[in-house]
């Protein structure tokens, strides 16, 4: 009886060959799954499963996992404000978790003996999938066969065509990997540390020109609604956003980062819908948060983001700063107003019933009906009292 392996499959080059060596050559019973994060139409995920049963899998599971993507990860990114080095919002590494999540239970709905993953030995997604792979299903084998074979493109290609698979020989100028919470897009551009992407490699194009304003509507920190649009998950808002913020050309960057296995790369990716979310949510806290607050937030959420991008979404004390992100959004209710411009965008201000920005408490800068001058005379006096005395000290001691 031939063992179950479970593959993520993507219809593309590499797990294209993995069905056929895991098959044909290993004498496993594949089932193919392919988890949707945002990134494929419909159209575009059945002939995928049409592609997987010619090339002969026991079966075929397509999981949309687009809403399940943003309650289990993307609104703790938004809850946290979280960009990588300041400058990413994480839209593949939080995206390939999500995916392992779901193909190891998937292996464990089927009982399955082994699980496979079309990742190279050279970059982060191994480690990420392999990681949860190990934390889900212990003892379930790993198989990696275009890492551990070490294959180039062009030996896989001849691979398929000597087993009657037609693969398209001609390689991509540019890899692009689209998902919910943005599309990274890799060229030779960004092989060095010199580079920009060209005009005609970003996925989206620019067509608009001319500023709009956005109203984005805010309720406990997630986003539901757009102008007089209202969305039943926040997953619909920030697809619609996207259509409305993507022609401007507006998220698109490189990012230089860190990778897990210890070297530096860059990437192109685009996200508009994402860095305006962002960006927006950020402006509604610093109007209704403390201080300390969002102190706080800001070093939990840089922790949590640098966690996440290592793959460590399952490690306990994930957990626990989600409860805190989640509870420090009881008042990031209102409305950010947004215009959108070619390549940028501006805040214009926001609206909401928490703002702590009152008039009736003081104007910044003019006055403040909550004490008065000779109340901040003495605050001073005893706020700076502690280094006051080291001074005193000091002097003292240097008398000496």
């Amino acid at each position: 009886m031939s063992k179950k392996i479970v593959l993520g499959f993507s219809g593309g080059l590499d797990t294209t060959f993995c069905v056929k060596y895991l098959s044909e050559d290993n004498g496993y019973e594949v089932h193919s799954i392919i988890v949707n994060t945002g990134g494929f139409s419909d159209e575009e995920l059945q002939k995928i499963e049409q592609h997987a049963k010619n090339l002969g899998v026991k079966s075929h599971t397509t999981v949309n996992a687009v809403k399940t993507y943003y309650d289990r990860i993307i609104r703790y990114l938004v809850y946290g404000n979280v960009l990588k080095n300041n400058t990413y919002p994480l839209s593949v590494s939080a995206e390939r978790l999500s995916q392992a999540i779901h193909i190891a239970e998937h292996v464990q709905k089927l009982g399955a003996d082994a699980v496979a993953h079309g990742s190279t030995g050279a970059g982060n997604d191994q480690v990420r999938f392999d990681m949860v792979f190990h934390i889900m299903i212990p003892g379930v084998e790993i198989i990696t066969p275009i890492r551990d074979l070490k294959l180039s493109r062009e030996a896989e290609i001849k691979y398929l065509q000597e087993k009657g698979v037609d693969m398209n020989a001609e390689k991509a100028m540019y890899s692009i990997n689209k998902g919910l919470w943005g599309t990274s897009v890799g060229g030779k551009e960004t092989l060095s540390s010199k580079g920009m992407l060209p005009e005609s490699a970003w996925p989206t194009q620019m067509t608009k020109s001319a500023a709009e304003e956005v109203e984005l509507n805010f309720v406990k920190g997630e986003l539901v609604g757009v102008n007089d649009k209202q969305f039943s998950h926040p997953s619909e808002a920030i697809q619609y956003l996207q259509t409305l913020a993507g022609p401007f050309g507006i998220g698109r960057d490189i990012h230089v980062g860190d990778t897990i296995i210890g070297i530096k790369g860059r990437v192109g990716f685009e996200a508009a819908a994402p860095m305006v979310i962002l960006k927006a949510h950020h402006a509604l806290e610093k109007h209704v948060l403390t201080k300390w607050q969002l102190q706080w937030k800001d070093t939990l959420s840089q922790f949590y983001g640098n966690w996440l991008h290592e793959g460590q979404i399952l490690d306990p004390v994930m957990r626990d700063i989600e409860a805190y992100l989640e509870h420090s959004q009881q008042n990031v209710t209102g409305k950010v107003f947004v215009s959108l411009l070619p390549y940028r965008f501006q805040i214009i201000g926001i609206e909401s019933n928490f703002d702590l920005m009152n008039s009736k408490f003081g104007k910044y800068g003019e006055m403040n009906s909550g004490f008065t001058g000779e109340d901040v005379r003495g605050f001073s006096k005893i706020f700076g009292n502690q280094t006051i005395i080291w001074n005193a000290v000091q002097q003292e001691n240097n008398k000496d």
